[in-house]
Parts: structure tokens; sequence; C-alpha cells
């Protein structure tokens, strides 16, 4: 509890006791012969105790002309109880008052905390190797290059490769996985993770402005900033409710005494009631706390979402398109077939390992592995990569052709077309083709339970955009159970494709591409909701995607989907509660029906409800 927050408790208890006493002493008749005013001045003591902060700022918004907000409300109405002679019910309304008051700043603070003990995940110092030995710095002063020393048990304070050392790194903080990860020399590791039992030298890779803490807690920092739909109906409806109701109340307190020679004190009574009642606070705290914390459930869950507006997207999806490889294969190809068309098996893989033995390209990785020995590239004299074919090498004197079907057919060479799942790379050797070699991609671990869970989730459509071939797409399409599978497709395509889909949603559904974040960023940005595989927390990935998953497992993307059907589900109950109890109110209030301490439970005892309610957004 806050230095304020006690006070606030204490000036409550003091209040209270002070307002019971009179109560009682009122109700056995020691009061009764006091004068009037000698009554007022007893029962203002507890009332002011409680409500002065309330008055003046209510004074102070209306000096800064903004008059209609739930301190006029509870200022005017208290003031206008005590002119009619309700004085221990006035001193009530505003000691409940501030005990929602205190409630509230208790429930925001703890949802507070829950991403605030995310923001403990960057250490103040940094422990630097230099010539004089070690030394502590704030890691803002830490250069790129400088050889950083991790302790066992310390946080890791900037990005950087492990040059030396061992260890297991946990990254639950960020990514929600409970199993720690090794780390050894060339192995990447990222700051805001905590060190295991071995002592890590790593190398620096980024300033701490650029290093993935600070990225990922000025995201959940701003995410605030990113109001969802709901949340800005609330505060439109707010701006124009309360100076309705003000007026309400007004003409109830005026019209029936001067139309109709009703009483003056009885109807201000009535217009008391009515402007206690419709104070907003259940909605305009209750809404933006149960964002509030849905957002920090998800962020525990290593799910990071940028906004309000993204959650309740993510709430309203139907259509859910996936990027194939990195988002739902691994991206590790490995050679799956060899296919001689005139030699050996080991010939063909020899050849092509010599024609792909300069290239960088992923593919040409898995060809040189499936070989597995030492290569002499003075075999090969020359190399030529052609764009969206493949490599035109010579090897010992020949002209060696490795690529897809349109590299055979522009050569003029024939050939016998492979229809194996996974990327064919045909080889010709002096015009005469010898065999193809198929490379294969593998399905991601958890990918057939995440899309299970998916559809479980009520998604309606999913959908694979890939550039590779129709068999290979295929085939993974197949082996996940998804509805629609679209390949061949270049970057632009997809954009299209994604368009096509979106035209094609229901009224108030929206659709989320989830992609790895490193070339798709035109697809995530157009989609309603761009779901990145954040890789640990790739620059990419949090820079193109309004959700990122940090730790790549899509087994996290239904849970985000529940989170944010649970926020949005608590967030319409608070709004329909509290609009439901408080018209109630109103209207008996307005005939008559119903007192002050009614009125009070209209206000009050809607706004902790509503708060409790929001607050379960913490536990998703």
């Amino acid at each position: 509890m806050t230095k304020k927050q006690k006070q606030t408790l204490y000036r409550i208890i003091v209040s209270a006791a002070l307002l019971v006493t009179l109560i009682v002493l009122d109700h056995i008749g020691t009061l009764a012969p006091l004068h009037r005013l000698v009554r007022l001045g007893l029962y203002l003591l507890p009332y002011l105790l409680i409500g002065w902060d309330i008055l003046w700022e209510a004074v102070e918004h209306i000096l800064h002309g903004q008059v209609f907000d739930e301190n006029f409300l509870m200022a005017v109405a208290t003031v206008a109880a005590f002119a009619v002679g309700e004085y221990p019910e006035a001193a009530a309304v505003m000691l409940l008052y501030q005990v929602g008051e205190l409630f509230q700043s208790c429930a925001v603070g703890k949802s507070r905390k829950s991403i605030a003990a995310m923001m403990d995940i960057a250490p103040d110092t940094a422990c630097i190797e230099t010539e004089d030995g070690l030394e502590e710095l704030d890691p803002e002063d830490v250069a790129v290059g400088s050889i950083l020393v991790i302790r066992p048990g310390e946080r890791i304070a900037l990005d950087g490769i492990v040059i030396d050392g061992e260890s297991r790194i946990d990254t639950a903080a960020l990514t929600g996985e409970s199993v720690p990860r090794h780390a050894g020399p060339g192995d990447e590791v990222i700051s805001g993770c905590l060190n295991g039992n071995g002592t890590l030298r790593v190398r620096t890779t980024k300033e701490y402005a650029d290093a993935t803490v600070t990225r990922i807690l000025e995201l959940v920092e701003n995410a605030s900033s990113r109001k969802a739909r709901v949340e800005n109906f609330i505060t439109r409806f707010a701006r124009y409710y309360t100076p309705i109701v003000t007026i309400c109340a007004v003409m109830l307190a005026v019209i029936p005494p001067l139309a109709f020679g009703q009483s003056w004190s009885e109807w201000i009574r009535r217009a008391c009631i009515f402007l206690v009642v419709s104070c907003p606070c259940a909605l305009v705290i209750s809404v933006p706390l149960g964002f509030f914390g849905g957002i920090g459930a998800a962020s525990r869950k290593g799910i990071l979402v940028k906004g309000s507006n993204y959650l309740e997207a993510l709430a309203r999806l139907s259509t859910l398109v996936f990027d194939k490889t990195g988002t739902l294969t691994k991206g590790e190809f490995k050679v799956s077939a060899v296919l001689p068309a005139g030699c050996s098996e080991a010939e063909l893989l020899e050849l092509a390992a010599l024609g792909e033995g300069f290239s960088t390209h992923p593919i040409a990785l898995s060809i040189r592995e499936a070989w597995g020995k030492e290569l002499n590239l003075d075999r090969v004299q020359a190399v030529q990569e052609l764009a969206g074919l493949g490599i035109l090498a010579v090897v010992d004197g020949k002209e060696v052709l490795l690529g897809n079907q349109k590299l055979l057919q522009e050569k003029d060479v024939s050939f016998t077309p492979c229809n194996q799942a996974g990327t064919v790379v045909y080889i010709a050797e002096a015009g005469k083709y010898v065999g193809a070699v198929v490379i294969s991609d593998t399905v991601k671990d958890g990918a057939v339970q995440a899309l299970q869970s998916v559809k479980a989730a009520g998604i309606r459509k999913t959908v694979m955009l890939s550039g590779d071939r129709k068999q290979a797409a295929a085939a993974v399409g197949k082996a996940l159970g998804l509805d629609e599978i679209r390949a061949e497709l270049l970057p632009q395509d997809k954009v299209a494709n994604v368009e096509t889909l979106i035209s094609e949603l229901p009224k108030g559904s929206t659709l989320g591409f989830v992609g790895d974040g490193l070339n798709d960023a035109p697809v995530l940005s157009r989609a309603d909701v761009g779901i990145a595989m954040g890789s640990m927390g790739s620059d990419a990935a949090i820079e193109a995607a309004d959700v990122v998953i940090m730790d790549d497992d899509l087994r996290k993307l239904p849970v985000g989907i529940r989170i944010a059907r649970k926020t949005l589900r608590i967030c319409r109950q608070n709004i329909v509660f509290a609009l439901g109890v408080k018209l109630v109110i109103l209207i008996l209030g307005a005939l008559g029906f119903a007192n002050m301490w009614l009125a009070v439970f209209g206000d009050v005892g809607v706004s902790v409800i509503a708060i409790l309610n929001s607050m379960r957004t913490l536990k998703s």
C-alpha cells in the first residue's frame, strides 16, 4: 500500500468512527436538544475529514473548465443533502465513496504490479571486463562490442553472443517458458534472462536503448495508450453522460416544486439520490482496468500485446492466416531424398554439394550437410546465381545446373518431374539430366496441437500462404489439418490474398496473420492483427507485429486468444451490469422509492463489484 493509500485509510477509519458515534448519539436522542447548526457542524467534521480532497478537486476542475466529473457529482449531491437536512446520509455518501476510491486505487495498483514485476527483468548494472579488471557500469554506458561477464544468478543486462562459458538460461520472464535453455560459445543470449549456475563471457551486440529488454518494457508501458473500441466508447459515453444526468437532476429538483407545488426538500433529496447513482466511475475505472489486466496476463505467458485495441481485435478473430516456413515449420531444411538418373546417389549428392559449395542459402547448407564430407572446392571453376531459378556452376570443367523446373526448361534440358513433397533441386551436368535432390522442412513441435486448440477456441477458418511448391505446401497443410492452402506466392501475392480474405469476413470479425516477423512485414501490417513468432524478441518481429509470441511456440496462440476473449467478455459484463443497476436505481430514485443508502450501493457497490470482476483478467 502506498503512502497516499495509507493516509486515505487512516482518514476513513477516523471518519467512520466519528460518523458511527454521531449516528448512535442521534439515534438515542442525545443530539436532539442541540441547535440545527450545531448538529450540522458535528456532521461536517467526519464529512470534511474524509471529503475535503474531493471538494477541492471539484473546485479546481470547475476553475479549469472541467465541470462534469465524478468529483463534481459527489460534491453537489452531498452539499445538497446537507442543505435539506440529511446530515448522516451526506457524510456517509462521501465516506463510502472514498472507500470505493481506495479499493479502486488498490486494485489498479495490483494490476500495475503484475506489469511492474516484468520491469524487474532489467538489471541496474552490467559487469564489464576491462584492462584493469571487472567494472560495474550502468547498462546505458556500455558500448557495443564490450565483454560482459555474467555470473551465476545474475540477469543479462545486454544482448550479445557467448564467447566463453556454458550455462542454463532462464527465459521465463520474457517467454513464459519454464524450461531453461542451454547457452554456450556462439549462442545468442538476450537481455532480461536469468543466468543459471555457470559464468558466461558475452560480447555485446546492441546498445541498451536497442536491447530486447528495453524494447519489451517500452511496449508494455505504452500499451495503455492504444485504446480498444470499448474503452473509447466508455470515454465518449462519460463525456456526454455526466452533463446529461446533471441537467436531469436539476430538472428533477426544480420542475415538480415550481410546476406542481411539490415539496422542495423532497425533490432535492431525490435529485441528490439521482446524482449519487449517476456517477460513472464503475465504468470509467473497471473497463480500462480489465484491459490492463488482460495485457498483463498475456505478458506473463510470453505474449506481448501492443495495446488494448489489439487485444480486442485478437478477441474478435475468426480467420487465422499462417506463413509456412519458420512459422508452421522449423525452417530447418534437410535432404529427404536423393533421386539419381544415370549415376549413383553418392555421385549425385557430391555434385550437388560442389555446385552449392559457395552458397549460404539454407538449401545449400542442407545439401552440404547431407554430403557430410570435406569438399575440394578447387574443382569448382565458376559459380553464377540465377535469381528465382537456381545456380549455374562449372565443376571439373563441365557446366552444372542446380535449380527448379524453370531453370532446366530455360536451358532446354529434358527431365523427369518429381512429385515428392518438399523443395526439389533438379541437377543437370553437361546438358544432361542426372537426377534430383529433395529437401524437406519439418513441422514445428506442437504445431498440430496448436491448430487443434485454435479451432477449439472458435477460429472458423485457418489458411496457409506459402511461396513454396504446391506439393510441399499441401503436404504441410494436410499434416496440420489446415482449411485452405495457397502456394507459389510472391510477397505481394500474400498481401493480395490477405485483402481478399478480409473482404470475406463476417461483420465484426477480424483476420490475424501469423508470420516470423522477418520477411512478412507487409502482410503483418495489412492484417487486422499481425502476430509475430518473436524468436525470443527479434527486432523485426517486435517492430512489424501487433502481437509478439516471444518464444516461437505456436501453442501460445490459443492461449492469447482465450485471454483476449475473456477480457472482452468481462468488460462487457461490467458495462451491462453497471448501466443496468444504475438505470433501475435512477428510476426508483426519481419516483421516490429509493433512499440515499441504495444510491450509495448504486455507485460505490457497483464500482467495487465491477472492479473485482475486472481483476479476474489478472488470473487469465
